[in-house]
């Protein structure tokens, strides 16, 4: 293609226009270097410690279905075939649990939610995203946290497959909010023009998760 000639319009890149003009996905951020790596309040720790409401599900990949929902122009539900036909990407980052801990340079690999945000492409009102588990744990986050250039929806971490304990066989994975927030075992992601508080959220946690400003609980 010779440089200077215009890229057909296809209802993808006018989306992207659209999103671009409205401001949209610009606030979500890369983890933080240096100084600012560790966020207040926080430790850090080599392992990787596991928490959930009690109950792992076990969830086999001929049983595995993602639903994508709500405020898009193309809803999908996809089995893990589909899934992994998806474009795939690697990223390095760091994590941080409102319990205190934090771990630096996680190597996850997995769908970039950006990817997913191309084929499912969200409609001009949608401006928030309800996360389910196979559990029935739930969380919400801003579409535009959602978007973050790292954040993504990882089925392998250092080079194996997720265990069950840390939410394989696909969780959420969103590096500049507190983990609570990368939904384990993911099942549905539902767009809206609304925010909703989810599991936490409705039992005293903060409704963004801010690492850096300390969102833990609803009165930070």
């Amino acid at each position: 293609m010779v440089d200077d000639e215009p890229i057909p319009e296809t209802k993808l890149t006018s989306t992207k226009r659209r999103w671009a003009a409205d401001g949209k996905f610009l606030t979500g951020r890369i983890a933080r270097p240096g100084a600012d790596r560790l966020p207040p309040g926080q430790h850090l720790v080599k392992d990787w410690p596991v928490l959930d409401l009690g109950q792992q599900p076990h969830i086999s990949l001929e049983n595995w279905r993602l639903d994508v929902t709500g405020a898009v122009e193309n809803a999908v539900s996809v089995d893990w075939a589909a899934f992994q036909s998806m474009p795939q990407s690697e990223s390095l980052s760091d994590i941080h649990c409102v319990t205190t801990w934090s771990r630096y340079d996680n190597r996850w690999q997995g769908v970039a939610t950006r990817d997913l945000l191309d084929r499912v492409m969200p409609k001009p009102d949608s401006e928030y995203v309800m996360l389910t588990s196979f559990d029935g744990y739930s969380t919400n986050l801003p579409l535009a946290d959602f978007a973050a250039e790292d954040a993504i929806l990882a089925t392998t971490w250092e080079g194996a497959p997720i265990t069950r304990s840390h939410g394989g066989p696909m969780r959420l994975v969103v590096p500049h909010l507190y983990f609570w927030k990368s939904a384990k075992w993911l099942t549905r992601i539902d767009f809206r023009s609304r925010d909703a508080a989810g599991f936490w959220e409705k039992n005293g946690y903060h409704m963004h998760g801010d690492p850096w400003r300390e969102e833990r609980y609803s009165g930070d």
